[in-house]
């Protein structure tokens, strides 16, 4: 069994998110990838897929590998990032998000939320507000990411807003999450160092782009055998060789 080393920002925006920039569109965030020397990037809009079949399209068949993923927002204000490998698990999450998410999007206030092509034509608007709070909470959201088959991924632990740390001060017990990411705020070791509670999590950093300039600002890289979640959750528990690399 080789392992290759892949690097990867796990943790990109698109137009769909209305606090991202409009120019973060399928083929422009792949360019952008692609220039940046990524191998994989994670799609994770706020409360929302429906950008991720787009992205992995504009990419073909060529060198960047695209997990889909979504930013999901707690009862408690907590982000927790989803990845997965199949469609049906993206397919089944965004169902249990649009249960679970009301409230409907003001354009002028919280920004354009574009549904596009491989193509970056504008295909539609989401009108559910995303960036709002759904009604899980943080343990029914890890639950069923991993009920799934997916990853579950404190977002941003070194921030205060929307973060697990930030909104409840403490990693609940028994919240089974699978690593926790820093942001492009601190280092690892200002991190661990500053939140005590994360030393017995793994650790990724991602750039949490919301403007292509920011893409791959941060990354990991870790090793496996294909450029996938489940790959990535081998190397985050260590299994036969594999290891992340910060």
């Amino acid at each position: 069994m080789k392992l290759v080393t892949f690097r990867a920002d796990l943790h990109l925006h698109t137009c769909l998110s209305p606090c991202a920039d409009n120019e973060m569109m399928p083929k422009a965030i792949v360019n952008e990838a692609r220039r940046k020397g990524l191998d994989i990037i994670g799609i994770c809009d706020h409360n929302s897929t429906r950008n991720v079949a787009a992205v992995r399209r504009a990419c073909g068949d060529g060198e960047v590998a695209v997990i889909g993923g979504v930013e999901v927002c707690s009862e408690e204000e907590v982000h927790i990032l989803a990845l997965f490998d199949e469609e049906e698990s993206l397919h089944q999450m965004q169902q249990l998000i649009d249960v679970n998410l009301h409230g409907e999007n003001n354009p002028e206030y919280f920004g354009e939320q574009l549904l596009c092509n491989e193509c970056d034509d504008i295909i539609g608007f989401e009108d559910r507000m995303l960036i709002g709070a759904t009604e899980l909470t943080v343990e029914e959201i890890v639950e069923n990411i991993h009920r799934f088959g997916g990853l579950a991924i404190a977002s941003h632990v070194d921030r205060e807003a929307f973060s697990l740390i930030g909104q409840l001060g403490f990693v609940p017990d028994g919240l089974e999450i699978d690593a926790c990411e820093i942001s492009t705020l601190h280092s690892i070791t200002e991190s661990r160092d500053s939140i005590p509670q994360i030393s017995n999590y793994p650790i990724v950093r991602s750039s949490d782009a919301h403007r292509l300039e920011d893409i791959g600002r941060v990354s990991i890289a870790f090793t496996g055998t294909s450029p996938c979640a489940e790959e990535l959750s081998r190397a985050l528990h260590g299994e036969n060789g594999r290891e992340v690399v910060l």
